[in-house]
């Protein structure tokens, strides 16, 4: 005889509602039949993690907590884009707005919240957007490529983060907020100022203290007005001053509603069998808009609806927060506002941009502001939590200073059941254990295991601490990291594979070592290609439908859909000749614009895609990779020959270099320059191999990054011969392309690697240094020909260029 599944609908497919799913899956693995109604086009995704998505540091694929795939496995019947419109409390059944009617025996309301929007005149113009979903990150970047100006309302941490991200779509970022310093709920005024002068460095505008009275604009928006008639020009603005719980559903079938739905101690509502969990939800008051409250919630309601034993009840949340600001971490605790019967303990260091402050009453801690330094936050929040006595503590225990903790990471005298991930409750003892029984060897296994880093991710460091210190020096925690969602395998292990197991092809590869997903994606297929060619380039076969559709057409994607194309110039050196080409070529396809780069070549911007053939043809130039994971370019000044100061011969070797090196591929782009004298012209300085000339010898340096995240090259060595840097260049590509992952900087692999080990294995070890400058002759003897060269005669894999299709690489 069959049991009837019990009929459980949760109306919302948030962070909230579809933990709670999880934690009954948990507890009655078959028990349910589930059916989640979502308003959004997506499956559950990390809203945390957004503005992640709008500064470009991860995709929206990347944010995805549940994908299709879990939804199927556990049997739940999603319908995304079709949120419930009608509540039936009696009869027990839900309507969406497309028609579907789902009968329940269990109702979970987890609608979450609105933002909310300011009633200010012109706020219904074209431009003026939230930042709340998925889709409010797309209208910014897509703003971002026809306007310049951007205004946040609200200097909060969502505005933040807002306008750190638009910042990094080269968009000028205003910030208004109506208080005196910024994220008043999360920190004190010393905390709030030092985090305004550290985003004002990054290039944020703020507009303290002041309140928008309308937003000015015919269709669009262009400025916004404060009550005391400043005018501040704006082409898009982003409201971020809060959010409101979500209760119409609700209050319109008849469940009671305050601020939010009211639930009692067990996320029960008014309505029978209809429970509430999350930012909609109102406990006491209170309603929770931080993530660890929403799953403590969960693992409640989770024991309700299964009817759990001695189920205790949800008794409130400490408030805490734990975020990355604008790459400075912050982190702030329960009440921490100074007033009668309590006290501070205080450490502010203003040359390291550290402040903390820990409030006292009664022997026992009632609030935290950390700025800059959050490596004691999960100790103390523990403390708070356990209302522990600190009446014999020092200062110094409290809040150690660096020198004290002897270089340690926190997480290292942490006690086992401390919580290092507060989002989601896990202990020490918790990861100790999971990597222990079921041999965890990467911080995504660990998260998949526990959920330690799966919400804010602020918790990341101590999780790769603790396994760093559990493993020792069994596991590198850089190389340990999965390559992407379709195989838990990281980049070391994969490559290993193809050695030890003579592995060809990409679909082999992915076939051996158990891909989840049989085409694989746009992160693996690359990288695989990558690999495959480095460890066999003698006989792999570049796979074209693994590289990103620059490398397929040799040109930059615009953001109108045109390219740019970049013919090479050797050392930046170029002659009349190739002028008239590009002239020719400027004026027969029409292009709109012609740059010179930083990099010493002309750009030809705006080109159409049909057009890009015949123009390599007709330029009959070697292309110059702007868009390829390769030796770009080779910058020169123009050394001793014409330069009063120069030392040596910066453009001949610039060009030999660039000659010698051109279209091979590395683990990310490389660039390089040659300065014939310290003036340093050529900006060697910052660039991936940087050559300098002094009198009588070259200095090498490496490891330099002239983009977001500047730093300065590492001296290398020093030699006197052209012949020598020759030499080192060949060994330190090839050591790089065999030992970095795949879309690994040389800044940051140096930074992994060490600079010691590099001099080791190249500098100081010549039987080593040869071996590498042997392989890496192998490797130019197979590097692909000048792609235009090849297909400008040859009209067949001119069309097999554009006709075969990539898997989802775009």
């Amino acid at each position: 005889m069959t049991t009837r599944k019990e009929k459980l609908v949760v109306v919302g497919n948030g962070m909230a509602g579809v933990r709670t799913v999880e934690e009954l899956l948990k507890r009655e693995p078959n028990r349910f039949d589930i059916t989640i109604f979502g308003k959004e086009p997506h499956p559950n995704y990390n809203r945390i993690l957004l503005s992640s998505v709008l500064q470009g540091d991860t995709s929206v694929d990347d944010i995805i907590l549940n994908t299709y795939e879990w939804y199927e496995q556990n049997n739940i019947t999603l319908f995304t884009g079709d949120p419930v419109t009608h509540i039936d409390t009696k009869q027990q059944f839900v309507i969406s707005e497309q028609g579907q009617k789902v009968a329940y025996d269990h109702l979970i309301m987890a609608t979450g919240s609105n933002p909310f929007m300011l009633p200010l005149p012109g706020a219904d113009l074209e431009g003026v957007i939230a930042f709340r979903d998925i889709e409010d990150c797309e209208k910014m970047i897509d703003a971002a490529k026809n306007y310049k100006k951007a205004v946040v309302i609200g200097g909060g941490l969502l505005g933040l983060e807002a306008a750190r991200g638009l910042l990094n779509l080269n968009m000028q970022a205003d910030v208004v907020h109506l208080e005196h310093y910024l994220m008043e709920r999360q920190l004190d005024e010393t905390a709030g100022d030092m985090l305004r002068d550290e985003l004002a460095s990054q290039g944020m505008t703020f507009h303290m203290g002041k309140q928008t009275k309308q937003i000015n604009g015919k269709e669009r928006v262009q400025a916004i007005q404060f009550n005391d008639g400043e005018i501040v020009e704006a082409d898009l603005v982003v409201m971020a001053v809060g959010i409101k719980p979500n209760v119409a559903l609700a209050a319109d079938s008849g469940i009671e509603t305050n601020r939010a739905i009211v639930v009692n101690d067990f996320l029960e509502t008014s309505a029978p069998n209809v429970y509430a969990v999350g930012e909609c939800a109102e406990h006491n008051g209170i309603a929770y808009g931080l993530v660890a409250p929403l799953y403590e919630q969960g693992q409640v309601l989770a024991d309700t609806i299964c009817k759990k034993e001695q189920v205790d009840g949800y008794k409130g949340s400490l408030m805490y927060t734990q975020l990355k600001v604008s790459g400075v971490d912050v982190f702030s605790a329960g009440d921490f506002r100074e007033g009668e019967g309590k006290k501070a303990i205080r450490v502010h260091d203003e040359f390291e941009g550290i402040y903390k402050k820990i409030m006292v009453k009664d022997d026992k801690i009632t609030g935290v502001v950390l700025y800059g330094d959050t490596s004691d936050s999960p100790r103390l929040l523990d403390m708070m939590k356990q209302g522990e006595d600190i009446s014999d503590m020092s200062k110094a225990v409290l809040l150690p200073s660096e020198d004290a903790a002897g270089g340690q990471s926190p997480v290292v005298n942490m006690e086992p059941h401390e919580t290092v991930c507060g989002c989601n409750g896990v202990s020490k003892e918790d990861i100790v254990q999971a990597i222990n029984q079921d041999g965890l060897q990467s911080v995504e296994e660990i998260k998949q295991h526990t959920n330690a880093s799966r919400s804010c991710g602020g918790c990341k460091p101590l999780v790769a601490d603790l396994l760093q210190e559990t493993l020792g020096s069994d596991v590198d925690i850089a190389q340990a990291e999965p390559l992407c969602g379709c195989t838990d395998l990281s980049h070391d292990v994969i490559q290993e594979a193809i050695k030890s197991q003579m592995l060809t092809n990409p679909r082999e590869v992915m076939n051996v070592l158990g891909w989840e997903n049989e085409e694989g994606c746009s992160k693996c297929r690359p990288a695989i290609n990558y690999y495959l060619n480095v460890i066999h380039p003698e006989s792999y076969e570049d796979d074209d439908r693994s590289r990103f559709v620059n490398e397929r057409v040799h040109a930059n994607i615009q953001n109108d859909g045109t390219y740019s194309v970049v013919p090479r110039m050797y050392g930046g050196v170029t002659n009349a000749e190739q002028l008239r080409k590009i002239a020719d070529a400027a004026d027969k396809y029409e292009v709109p614009l012609l740059k010179v780069t930083g990099g010493q070549r002309i750009d030809l911007l705006g080109v159409n895609k049909e057009d890009l053939p015949d123009m390599w043809a007709d330029l009959d130039m070697p292309s110059g990779y702007a868009y390829g994971k390769a030796i770009r370019t080779v910058k020169t000044c123009v050394g001793e020959d014409f330069c009063r100061f120069g030392t040596q011969d910066s453009i001949g070797l610039g060009m030999k270099i660039e000659k010698k090196f051109e279209r091979l591929s590395t683990p990310h782009k490389v660039k390089m320059a040659v300065s014939a004298c310290p003036r340093n012209c050529a900006e060697s300085g910052i660039k991936d191999i940087g050559i300098v000339g002094v009198e009588g010898a070259w200095e090498m340096y490496v490891g330099g990054n002239g983009g977001v995240d500047l730093r300065p090259g590492d001296l290398l060595t020093k030699v006197e011969t052209s012949e020598e840097v020759m030499e080192i260049i060949s060994a330190f590509l090839q050591f790089y392309r065999e030992d970095a992952n795949y879309l690994e900087r040389t800044s940051h692999w140096i930074e992994r690697k060490g600079l010691d080990a590099i001099r080791d294995e190249i500098i100081d070890n010549m039987e080593m240094r040869n071996v590498y400058a042997e392989r890496m002759e192998t490797a130019l003897e197979h590097k692909p020909e000048d792609p235009w060269h090849s297909l400008s005669h040859n009209e067949k894999k001119r069309q097999e260029l554009f006709e075969r299709k990539p898997v989802e690489l775009v």
